[in-house]
């Protein structure tokens, strides 16, 4: 069932591969952006920075960065967003061989050596530079539950993880089934702890199935936040060209056209601002759950900590990474959200110079 639930994440990360966030463009040129009127070209490399900061494919990130970093990021950055970059990257994202490469970086980050080192160890020799496309293939399809096989039987052999479970810990995965914001823990939780569900199932659940659960929770919100985001970043770049259009339009208007003119750009001008509404709401959303789940880690790693037993113990470094990604997104969101409101104001100032031009 974890492998399913797994390999369906990633099958839907695949249907929303249509979607729209180093160091030398960090927080304080990005915060430059969004305090002042931006400029197309600003707008382009605020957009291109989060994909490159936020987007769960490694192949959008790399591209972005790329466009971020070359000799001429204005144009760079447009061809990615508009070029057909981004549409070529997510191409290759959802190439077989790009799903199987995602899988098994989730799988080596969520799965440790402590708890599971035959998964760890097969996912750690598959990311090397010399691996292929069919060693890849062959772990997704057989090698990866091969490994989750030995690794029970490497948890059953010790015993420790077992003789350690107490009524309190099944307690705590049931309340998850039923509580967690994440819908893939949820899921998780709820299997492990389902009639019939024996204390393997539960060993399971605490040696890599929440870390595994948590993750693609993680990158849903960030696909569904980033397609969100796309299309209402393509809106916006159309409604502020006309509104420039108009702008100018009004500026050469003659004397007997001049006030239907100006109507039109001041109207043209209120509609980009209208539109920066759904951005805005939906990013003001996003920032509101990635708190509420960097919340829940934070209980959770308080939880593990405290009851410093073997199970709790493998949930230790997964929470404190869970909490530091939703921690990650909410501040991404916090700026996107700014962001989108510099456009608003943009559009209220320049709907106002246009009100008092001639």
């Amino acid at each position: 069932m974890y492998k399913r639930a797994l390999v369906c994440a990633v099958c839907t990360a695949a249907l929303f591969s249509s979607i729209t966030p180093m160091a030398a463009f960090a927080a304080t040129e990005y915060s430059a952006v969004i305090a002042a009127a931006p400029t197309q070209a600003e707008r382009d490399r605020a957009d291109v920075l989060t994909y490159a900061r936020y987007h769960p494919y490694s192949t959008v990130k790399t591209d972005a960065w790329l466009a971020l970093s070359s000799s001429a990021p204005d144009l760079a950055c447009a061809d990615f967003l508009r070029g057909g970059g981004l549409e070529y990257a997510i191409e290759r994202a959802a190439r077989r061989d790009e799903q199987n490469k995602d899988f098994i970086k989730r799988v080596y980050e969520t799965n440790t050596p402590q708890y599971s080192p035959e998964v760890h160890a097969a996912a750690k020799h598959l990311l090397r530079a010399g691996a292929t496309a069919s060693e890849r293939e062959q772990f997704v399809r057989t090698g990866y539950e091969a490994a989750k096989a030995r690794d029970r039987q490497f948890r059953d052999a010790i015993g420790e993880q077992k003789r350690a479970l107490v009524e309190a810990d099944r307690n705590y995965v049931r309340m998850l089934a039923q509580h967690d914001p994440g819908e893939q823990v949820r899921a998780i939780a709820a299997y492990a702890t389902r009639p019939g569900a024996t204390d393997d199932d539960l060993v399971d659940f605490f040696a890599w199935g929440w870390a595994s659960g948590a993750r693609l929770d993680n990158d849903a919100h960030r696909l569904r936040v980033l397609q969100n985001n796309r299309q209402w970043s393509n809106t916006i770049v159309r409604l502020i060209a006309d509104a420039e259009a108009a702008e100018k339009a009004a500026r050469d208007a003659s004397d007997e056209m001049a006030e239907e003119a100006k109507a039109r750009a001041m109207a043209a001008w209120r509609e980009v601002g209208t539109q920066t509404a759904p951005a805005r709401t939906g990013w003001d959303e996003a920032r509101d759950f990635a708190a509420r789940q960097a919340e829940n880690w934070h209980a959770i790693l308080l939880a593990a900590q405290q009851a410093n037993t073997p199970n709790w113990d493998a949930v230790v470094d997964p929470a404190r990474t869970s909490q530091a990604a939703w921690i990650e997104d909410q501040n991404a969101a916090a700026e996107q959200a700014a962001y989108w409101t510099a456009l608003l104001q943009q559009a209220i100032e320049r709907e106002q110079r246009v009100r008092e031009s001639r």
